[in-house]
């Protein structure tokens, strides 16, 4: 027999498994399709002849930046995931929290033969909603990128155009023509996808979801100092992760900040709208009991008015009226 924190439902699972699956395996390989082919072609956008913010130093391939991409993924993926599987589990192992979680999560039986508990059921909803928020940040990221064909800073030292007479006779004359570059191809199409930046934004998104499940769903009163710190250090990462962008010439500064207000957006927009504002481990306040009221002076109760008293202030407040 279910206890009074258990809640029957039979769609949970149909639901999880024909619905959202589904959604999130789509997410995934449209994400796949924008990383590793070439399904979607990149729009060529023209330049200006020696423009000098386009001439910057090529700064190598990513692999040698300060921040690779391979641990700047690793982290961006891994250390939120971490905090909230921390975060969970140290609140179920308190009792108090426990209590709490049980109140008002409520254990959610599927069927006649298994259950889901709290615990489980919201690490899955907290770290699922962002796999899926930082996957299609970076869907949002490609599409950018491909629609745009911003150029990157260093684009005319890899590009190598060769101009004619004719092509480049002003420091100021448009060149469009797509054919100009004699530079590698692959390195001249890496340095068409400039806007928005993808690192700044994958970083500030995986902030921005941590910061808002920490200061939102953790709840401790024995430090003051401990989640403002792990906060605004997360925050500081990826505000530096897009400053190294900008240092070493891979992006420029409007990159970054695209890329920072469409990662914090979406981070947003999933930690309010989907996770419904990260909800934490406060029950429903609980009613004073009258034995709260022993001992203490009868004039600090509430006082409560009789309707009696009411009629008669009305009565008299009229007859007043009357006379004068």
């Amino acid at each position: 027999m279910a206890s009074d924190h258990t809640q029957r439902s039979y769609s949970i699972i149909p639901c999880f498994i024909f619905v959202e699956l589904v959604i999130m395996s789509g997410t995934v390989l449209l994400a796949y399709y924008f990383e590793c082919t070439d399904l979607f072609g990149i729009h060529v956008q023209g330049f200006f002849c020696n423009d000098a913010e386009l001439m910057k130093p090529y700064p190598g391939v990513d692999e040698s930046s300060f921040i690779p991409p391979l641990i700047l993924y690793c982290v961006v993926a891994g250390a939120p995931t971490a905090i909230i599987f921390i975060g969970e589990v140290s609140m179920y192992v308190m009792k108090s929290t426990r209590e709490a979680l049980l109140a008002q999560e409520k254990t959610i039986v599927t069927g006649d033969c298994c259950y889901l508990n709290p615990l489980i059921r919201r690490v899955i909803r907290f770290i699922g909603v962002f796999a899926f928020g930082l996957f299609a940040t970076d869907i949002f990221v490609n599409a950018g990128q491909v629609v745009t064909g911003n150029l990157a800073p260093y684009f005319l030292t890899v590009c190598k155009p060769n101009y004619t007479g004719s092509e480049c006779r002003f420091n100021h004359q448009f060149i469009a023509n797509s054919n100009i570059c004699t530079g590698s191809p692959a390195l001249v199409e890496k340095a068409r996808r400039s806007f928005p930046s993808k690192d700044a934004s994958l970083s500030v998104y995986a902030a921005v979801y941590a910061t808002m499940y920490i200061t939102s769903t953790i709840k401790t009163k024995s430090s003051r100092l401990a989640k403002p710190v792990l906060c605004l250090g997360t925050l500081c990462a990826a505000f530096l992760t897009g400053l190294n962008r900008v240092s070493e010439y891979r992006n420029h500064c409007s990159d970054v900040v695209a890329g920072f207000l469409l990662g914090s957006s979406v981070a947003l927009f999933l930690g309010i709208c989907v996770v419904n504002n990260f909800k934490g481990t406060h029950g429903p306040p609980a009613k004073q009991k009258m034995e709260d009221y022993r001992g203490l002076p009868l004039m600090t109760f509430p006082r409560v008015e009789s309707p009696l008293e009411t009629l008669s202030a009305q009565n008299h407040s009229a007859s007043m009226t009357e006379v004068t």
